[in-house]
């Protein structure tokens, strides 16, 4: 079963009182659909329409009166109208007619027992165009690629699935879940290609499947686009965005073209809207509440590293790696660490940080810094001695952090360190397959100092 966070989470949604009609966000082929196919199966009844079918649209093109449509929406399906509090309506391919976002509200208003789901492949178009939204009478969700965790549901490793619940994980365990996890971070979290290899256990089918979805990434670029222009741009990103991926990137001259500053960073903000690109700021301080700087060159995360890897051409050189780390200067892993920190949160608002520290002759770099319970914790993806994590070193130093973390191809370790400064801190190591259990491992490790 894939996207089974989210899928309690809708749950949750399904009882809450005062619950609010729900539009799912994310990019294409994360499996927003079957997510909602699958939610359904709580409810007695399921009504289901895309607008991409002329006929599920006549209803809505026809009515005005938000009751006269409700009637006539159940009468289609032959389910009886007085069952609406126990029924899900949901409407897929909402950006094909976009008036129904705004009369979400009426349903919220008049009709507050019916549960009430949109969602679109395109549905981030509508959030670029001048239209009423119904504001707080809709909540938002987005849907991310498939975690680690999910991955191992899907393939069927119960006895894998029980040991990485455990905190701390057994050391017997970590040869086994460091194998998933490298074939996970080569396939990516796209749920069809996450089946077609689940069934065939081949690598070969799954190229047609990659490259499809790419296809449909470029044919829906006029879509997003506001001229002949602007489609070069945006087609120009999407072809270079494998090669810059995970790096820190200038929007002036971005992949060795001509294009301005302007012209570039704009495509790439069409791009993070619609969720296939995310634009990750660093912030020079370490406090609450965390600040990017806008100023500063952004790191590029695009949304789904097996794509990522498979387009950048990483894949054939991933394969038999004992550790992430030593490939590709740790630009892969440190990419696929910023994914599963984002798959765990399905929050539109939900991002990424790192820190830097630009003094002259004096530069560091902090891969993630995050933000728990009142206290400011960073992350570093490294491999080897503990002795080389310097620009750690340098942030625990500066802003006096009591804890972090280090992902590695290792096993995990709680240790007492102390920076060339003289400043103690606490450091937690972890295989970098365990970021969906971080918040776990930081309980752990404050009842271990506060022992």
């Amino acid at each position: 079963m894939f996207q089974r966070e989210i899928l309690q989470e809708l749950l949750v949604w399904k009882q809450k009182n005062g619950r609010k009609p729900l539009i799912i966000r994310g990019p294409r082929q994360v499996g927003k659909t079957s997510l909602i196919h699958l939610f359904s199966k709580s409810f007695k009844h399921y009504l289901y329409f895309n607008l991409e079918r002329p006929e599920d649209r006549i209803p809505f093109q026809e009515i005005a009166s938000t009751k006269a449509l409700l009637e006539a929406l159940f009468f289609s399906k032959s389910l009886p109208f007085k069952e609406l509090e126990n029924s899900l309506l949901f409407i897929d391919e909402v950006q094909e007619m976009p008036k129904i976002i705004n009369q979400l509200r009426y349903f919220y208003e008049d009709f507050p027992g019916l549960a009430v789901i949109c969602a679109g492949s395109l549905l981030e178009t509508l959030f670029t165009r001048n239209l009423p939204f119904p504001v707080g009478r809709v909540e938002y969700k987005i849907v991310r690629p498939v975690s680690f965790a999910e991955f191992l549901m899907a393939m069927g490793e119960n006895q894998a699935i029980e040991v990485f619940s455990q905190v701390p994980i057994p050391t017997y365990a970590l040869p086994k879940l460091f194998e998933l996890f490298h074939r996970y971070a080569l396939l990516g979290g796209l749920p069809e290609i996450i089946k077609t290899y689940v069934e065939s256990k081949d690598l070969v089918l799954l190229q047609p499947i990659y490259e499809s979805i790419f296809l449909t990434y470029q044919d829906d670029i006029e879509k997003y686009a506001s001229g002949s222009a602007q489609i070069q741009q945006i087609r120009h990103v999407v072809k270079q965005m494998f090669f810059e991926g995970g790096k820190r990137i200038k929007f002036e001259g971005f992949g060795n073209s001509n294009y301005r500053s302007r012209e570039m960073g704009e495509a790439f903000r069409i791009l993070e809207r619609a969720f296939i690109i995310r634009l990750v700021y660093p912030c020079t301080e370490a406090k609450i509440p965390i600040q990017s700087d806008f100023r500063k060159s952004p790191r590029l995360q695009i949304f789904d590293s097996g794509l990522f890897g498979y387009f950048a051409g990483y894949q054939k050189d991933l394969l038999g790696t004992k550790d992430l780390n030593e490939q590709f200067q740790g630009t892969f892993i440190e990419h696929w660490i910023g994914q599963e920190l984002l798959a765990n949160n399905s929050s539109p608002l939900a991002e990424l940080h790192f820190w830097v520290r630009d003094k002259k002759g004096s530069s560091a770099e902090v891969d993630y810094i995050i933000q728990h319970q009142g206290a400011i914790i960073p992350i570093e993806v490294k491999s080897g001695r503990t002795g080389k994590l310097k620009s750690l070193f340098s942030i625990m130093d500066q802003f006096n952090l009591t804890l972090a973390i280090r992902f590695y191809a290792g096993p995990v370790l709680f240790s007492k360190l102390q920076t060339p400064a003289g400043k103690d801190f606490y450091l937690i190591s972890m295989p970098y397959f365990l970021v969906s259990k971080l918040d776990a491992y930081i309980l752990w490790a404050k009842s271990k100092i506060e022992l």
